[in-house]
């Protein structure tokens, strides 16, 4: 998530094309193949037209392979004892990555529900070590917000979803302009404070600000130390329970209408039919980590320009006011899933989100276009810390209400090194303790938490995927210790929501997709109404 936090400079880590064959993994890569935090990232991508995949494979050969990350393979030397996990360059061939399943459309129905579980049985199946750690599957499957669709899937420890995605948008161009990079939304830094203040006012502000930084920086590491070691969430309808077993069965949810007739069953049997038979034929073999159950992927997709109008009128940033809506869907659905149980929604609920922070500083587009056409230097790597975001669960007869808690809790927030802590604490337990030891604390300070939440922000205008205009993107990732991960999109005029649940704790996840898209309006309508009577 994109959240300005204080922060002073740290050296950057730089990664050159090809100037060593041998490079060990980062103490964060390291932990991303440990058996409790095994994850990958997925992303959906629709696109406009019809995929043509002689021009995707040419177009990766020119841009994803090479880049250092995607055309080195996992090898592990030594003993199960001592072992040391290194990446190697190797010959990638382009081909071996790009998966074309063969669908037959007139056993498909509803093409939608046949995406949902293609994703969903993706999940369940490991990335083959004998070759780099990514896919990129290609369905020629019409569905209702597409004309076909790409699925990319990357193994966490090659990058941070950051970097990867900042690395695929790299890898497109803008629609109107086939040479011209995508554009982003200018990040704006609010000042704080007039250039009209007494200096004697101005240095009380900055000692009374450095006072706060400090305060807040050591009440957010008690409560992260507190919360590894013992402080829970309320065990809601939405917690998941993974202190019992390493073994986890997520679903990645992405939806974009209602389900039709075809049962759930047999398009599942269809789609994992076609997903394990596609991949034998493309000789993988040799594979990584622990096998995930069933997965579901659904996303919701919701005007952008309703946000900006909310966030406009209550002066805030997009980040509030997602994070505001959020705290409402979560208690709508709340609600309702006590009302089902046939019990009162209880007071004073704990539940916290681990906001995932960027702490690396800001890579252009041009940089990391520029490593895979001329081999420059980039920085990258896994640089991620985390915001522990207390959600203020209650029903509120005023909708705004939620806006504002959510406002006031992330600007202390904002005012704190915990990120940057986080990260350094993080590596610090890394190369003292070991991957395992580190593995064990940051899941059980997770895993007493309730969800994770992230978000990242888009182009602004339309960008085509190596020539074929892009729809949406619906990125995600699954592995880790949480029953519900919530990650949002921005692109062009639109936000996309996609969810990531464990369903054997949320087996309904549509309707938290109906909450969210719920509380956007009733919101939307109560900014309006307190417009007119001002």
């Amino acid at each position: 998530m994109e959240i300005r936090t204080r922060r002073p400079h740290i050296p950057e880590v730089r990664v050159e094309q090809k100037e060593e064959e041998e490079q060990p993994l980062s103490p964060a890569a390291r932990l991303f193949h440990a058996p409790e935090f095994n994850c990958n990232i997925i992303s959906v991508v629709g696109l406009k037209s019809k995929i043509k995949p002689d021009v995707i494979i040419e177009g990766i050969k020119q841009t994803l392979i090479r880049h250092p990350r995607f055309s080195c393979k996992l090898v592990k030397i030594g003993n199960n004892k001592r072992q040391e996990q290194k990446w190697v360059q190797t010959n990638v061939v382009a081909e071996d990555h790009v998966v074309i399943p063969k669908i037959d459309m007139h056993n498909i129905e509803n093409a939608d529900a046949f995406l949902d579980c293609y994703v969903s049985d993706l999940t369940t199946i490991p990335l083959d070590t004998s070759k780099p750690l990514w896919e990129v599957h290609i369905l020629d499957l019409k569905t209702s917000d597409a004309e076909n669709v790409a699925i990319l899937k990357i193994h966490h420890s090659v990058g941070d979803g950051m970097s990867l995605m900042s690395l695929v948008l790299a890898c497109t161009r803008k629609t109107s302009n086939p040479n011209e990079l995508p554009s982003l939304p200018n990040q704006k830094r609010s000042l704080s404070g007039s250039k009209n203040n007494s200096r004697l006012l101005w240095l009380v502000m900055a000692l009374w600000s450095v006072v706060m930084l400090g305060l807040n920086t050591v009440c957010d590491a008690l409560e992260f130390i507190a919360t590894a070691m013992f402080l829970k969430d309320t065990e809601t309808p939405i917690k998941g329970n993974f202190r019992l077993s390493t073994s986890k069965r997520m679903c990645v949810v992405h939806r974009a209408g209602p389900r039709k007739s075809m049962t759930r069953s047999k398009l599942k049997k269809l789609a994992a039919v076609q997903v394990r038979r596609t991949l034998v034929e493309a000789g993988s073999h040799c594979f990584i980590g622990l096998a995930h159950g069933p997965a579901l992927v659904v996303h919701r997709t919701v005007s952008f320009d309703d946000l900006k109008l909310i966030k406009n009128a209550m002066q805030m940033t997009v980040n509030d006011v997602v994070l505001g809506v959020s705290q409402a869907g979560l208690s709508q659905y709340l609600k309702r899933r006590y009302g089902e149980q046939e019990e009162p929604m209880p007071k004073g609920i704990r539940l916290r989100a681990a906001l995932l922070v960027n702490i690396r500083p800001a890579t252009g587009l041009q940089d990391l276009a520029d490593i895979m056409a001329k081999g420059s230097k980039c920085t990258w790597g896994n640089w991620i810390g985390y915001i522990i975001f207390p959600f203020s669960i209650a029903f509120c007869d005023d909708p705004l209400k939620h806006l504002q808690r959510a406002k006031s809790i992330i600007d202390r927030k904002k005012n704190s090194f915990e990120a940057l802590l986080t990260f350094i604490v993080g590596n610090f337990i890394l190369k003292s303790f070991g991957v395992q030891s580190a593995a064990n604390i940051l899941k059980r300070a997770l895993s007493n938490t309730t969800m994770s939440f992230s978000n990242m922000v888009g182009p602004i205008e339309e960008i085509s995927f190596y020539g074929h205009p892009v729809t949406y993107m619906a990125p995600s990732v699954y592995g880790h210790p949480h029953a519900l991960t919530m990650h949002f999109q921005s692109y062009m005029n639109k936000m996309t929501v996609s969810l990531t649940v464990d369903p054997t704790v949320i087996s309904d996840p549509h309707r938290l997709c109906d909450d969210w898209e719920e509380s956007l309006r009733s919101i939307k309508a109560a900014v309006q109404e307190k417009n007119c009577t001002q």
